[in-house]
């Protein structure tokens, strides 16, 4: 008689989605094990044996100083434990940006070379910026999965095209167009914690609107489900999960609770939290002890020499971004505790990156309406302050000051985006694995982002190929740091690694670091001579060298200028004003002319929904009313935090836009009466007044061709609305009033939305 078998089924979120077929159909397996291949049927692919689990674990602008794991005072048990029972990396580096990073994770290269010298949302023309993973870099995902691995990522990712991240695709730069066969989470910089912009796949999804809900718990959940779905369905197999949660971006967000819990803790103030930081860091051994403290960059006051008022909210915001760094540690920690009670942990290679970049300081109570121009920093401020207590619930869309960014970046100077200087490209990064590392401590090695995947490959066995997908693969720019694992004396073996974004451009070689300058602003300086840095006797950055060692300097100028022409980084520039403009990249629907889109569930993207954004424009909804008066959204893009929309409020033709949360700069264009049940058209015309980028200009809004009413804003959004869908016929993510509740369905019948644009007005404004 057989033995009977015990029959594991995961958890009922991501089931669903992988019951798709022309029947309905239920796959499992003995826990533990994979069925053995039928005859007649193709043999499954096989990873090497005993081949590790992978689990890659990346944060967002954390800094090197935020954990306690390096010496921060935010407490982050999880990273903690896998610091204590791994090994820590204190020279690990990103690129100083998100997208370039998460690029060079996957692909083993250099972002540039894989399209990726700036954010998905900045590509423009030119092979090293236009934002498209080439076939001859496969990814990580590919490979493993081409290997005989199960692939998943969870989170955030950055490395659409802005013209492709809609709902006709097309997928290959999606994650399931780079290995991952199940993906759950975001695709674009930063997402609503309480309200996000989900993807299931290759599908955009409403998120629950449920008392309590947060994306960190919800990207737990998924995660531990398709870990146990995948242990039930084929158990024998080992998998590749890459966790890339959006915490702590802005916005940052946290339960009520967990930001009660450091209430107080940040009211010293952020050179107090430097001063601490590096001590601990000494003490843990994190860097050496006789690393300098970098200086604080222009633009930080003393927290001495601020107002009450202004140390009582920017101590807020500390308070909310160690909330919520240390809730989504909480919620990594449901994961690795899922691999630990299933006894899987031993075997799973865990490379937990802590940042991708710097930490960022922004200091905006609403991060999507920087430069706007409607609120002025004073009136911001004080608005902000009047409503503190809601820094971090679901009607802010916070950041923290830069003086917490420069902290948060202890020991080194300067924050994101500034990739000549180590505080914007330098990362904690811990990696642990029971049954392959049994060392334990520091490692001091140079390491670069651009190491994971070879590391990876070396671990798990899995060769790179020569050709994936009938692509010739290019050469790997990273390097193994496997070799490190037994070895903390070991001679580095990534010697040379180059770093740019912006303008900011620096050379590491042999533990020299050549870096641009800056100006007083800390903008790039193009033109000005490089300075020198000696890393092996000055950690932190601190003292040029460039006057004592021309010849060094010019030898690492020399190979900045070689890698940057081999990885097309050239012509350097710190132009993002143009870069920022959709008319720099393939975006349909933001040329000159006319568009038409129709009602559907389909929800779009902004690079892939017409772009009213400085220029003239004239909207037209063709709708019936019905006999019940008619009420629901027409069209819309973003919500509450900026966007616009049309909307039919009991029978009345509204037109609303937000360039902020602030009511007292919300827009509202209404009808006078009702419409009358039937065919009508609403049309809401914007006229420009010629003075270019965000400036104002007057509204018409015509009913049937007759006036209805008509008025002017001083200034309008230059660049992005709240990353929310755009939709027709209904809302989605946030309301853009409180006036109606998400989804407001449209009661009526829309014929057709059409979109007149006229040609851009991208006179750029004055630099104050």
């Amino acid at each position: 008689m057989k033995r009977a078998r015990r029959i594991e089924i995961a958890g009922g979120r991501i089931l669903p989605a992988l019951l798709v077929g022309t029947a309905l159909f239920v796959q499992a397996a003995i826990a533990g094990g994979a069925q053995e291949p039928k005859p007649g049927f193709p043999a499954p692919r096989s990873a090497p044996p005993r081949a590790p689990n992978v689990l890659v674990i990346m944060t967002d602008d954390v800094g090197y100083a935020a954990s306690t794991a390096f010496g921060g005072a935010i407490p982050t048990p999880t990273f903690d434990r896998l610091a204590q029972d791994g090994l820590r990396y204190r020279n690990f580096h990103t690129t100083a940006l998100c997208s370039p990073t998460r690029a060079a994770l996957l692909t083993g290269r250099n972002h540039h070379a894989v399209g990726f010298g700036n954010v998905a949302d900045l590509a423009h023309a030119g092979e090293g910026y236009n934002s498209i993973i080439p076939k001859g870099a496969g990814t990580v995902a590919q490979i493993l999965s081409a290997a005989g691995y199960a692939t998943v990522m969870v989170g955030k990712h950055h490395n659409i095209p802005t013209w492709q991240n809609g709902p006709l695709g097309p997928f290959d730069q999606w994650p399931s167009g780079l290995g991952f066969q199940y993906f759950y989470g975001f695709t674009g910089g930063h997402t609503n914690q309480f309200s996000p912009a989900l993807v299931e796949n290759n599908s955009a999804i409403e998120p629950p609107h449920r008392p309590g809900y947060i994306l960190d718990r919800d990207l737990a959940d998924h995660a531990v489900d398709w870990l146990r779905l995948h242990r039930a369905q084929d158990g024998a197999k080992p998998f590749f999960l890459y966790y890339a949660p959006g915490s702590a971006h802005t916005p940052l967000h946290a339960p009520r609770d967990w930001i009660g819990r450091f209430k107080g803790k940040f009211d010293a103030g952020w050179d107090v939290y430097r001063a601490q930081t590096f001590a601990r860091q000494k003490r843990l051994g994190i860097i050496p002890r006789d690393a300098r403290l970098a200086s604080t960059p222009p633009g930080v006051k003393p927290w001495a020499e601020l107002t009450p008022d202004e140390r009582r909210l920017y101590a807020r915001q500390m308070e909310v971004y160690a909330a919520a760094l240390a809730y989504c540690d909480d919620q990594i920690g449901r994961v690795i505790g899922e691999l630990r009670d299933s006894g899987q942990l031993d075997n799973t290679l865990v490379v937990f990156i802590q940042g991708d970049n710097g930490a960022e300081g922004t200091g905006a109570f609403n991060y999507n309406a920087m430069g706007s121009g409607a609120t002025s920093r004073a009136d911001e401020f004080t608005r902000s302050l009047a409503h503190i207590d809601e820094i971090g619930g679901p009607k802010s869309y916070p950041g923290v000051a830069l003086g917490w960014a420069s902290a948060l970046d202890t020991p080194f100077p300067y924050y994101k985006t500034v990739a000549s200087r180590l505080g914007g490209i330098t990362n904690g990064m811990v990696v642990s694995w029971p049954a392959g590392i049994k060392a334990r401590g520091v490692r001091g090695q140079f390491t670069d982002v651009t190491d994971i995947m070879p590391t990876i490959l070396d671990v798990t066995g899995v060769p790179l190929p020569s050709s994936l997908q009938g692509t010739e693969q290019r050469p790997l720019d990273g390097v193994s740091f496997g070799y490190s694992f037994a070895a903390p004396k070991a001679e580095e073996r990534h010697r040379l690694q180059y770093f740019e974004i912006m303008g900011h451009a620096a050379l590491y070689k042999d533990g020299w670091l050549a870096a641009s300058r800056l100006r007083p602003d800390s903008r790039p300086d193009i033109a000005a001579p490089w300075e020198l840095y000696d890393l092996r006797s000055d950690f932190s950055q601190t003292v040029d060298l460039s006057a004592r060692y021309p010849e060094k300097l010019a030898e690492l100028k020399a190979a900045f200028q070689q890698e940057a022409e081999r990885n097309h980084v050239l012509p350097l520039s710190s132009d993002t004003l143009t870069a920022l403009l959709p008319q720099s990249r393939p975006e349909p629907l933001a040329e000159p002319g006319h568009h038409v889109l129709y009602p559907s569930g389909f929800r779009y993207t902004e690079g892939t929904f017409p772009s009213i954004n400085n220029r003239s424009w004239t909207i037209t909804a063709d709708l019936d009313v019905p006999a019940t008066g008619g009420s629901g959204v027409v069209v819309t893009q973003g919500g509450r935090f900026s966007g616009w929309g049309i909307v039919m409020l009991k029978g009345v033709p509204t037109f609303l836009y937000r360039p902020d949360n602030w009511d007292e700069t919300l827009f509202r264009l209404a009808a006078p009466q009702a419409l009358s049940p039937g065919r009508h058209k609403v049309e809401v015309e914007f006229k420009g007044d010629g003075k270019g980028i965000g400036s104002g200009g007057g509204y018409t809004m015509r009913i049937d061709s007759a006036v209805a009413a008509s008025g002017t804003m001083a200034r309008t959004v230059a660049f992005k609305f709240s990353p929310e869908e755009a939709s027709i016929g209904f809302d989605s993510g946030t309301p853009l009033i409180d006036d109606y509740a998400i989804p407001f369905a449209f009661d009526g019948h829309i014929h057709s939305v059409d979109f007149d644009l006229s040609e851009a007005d991208l006179a750029r404004p004055t630099r104050p």
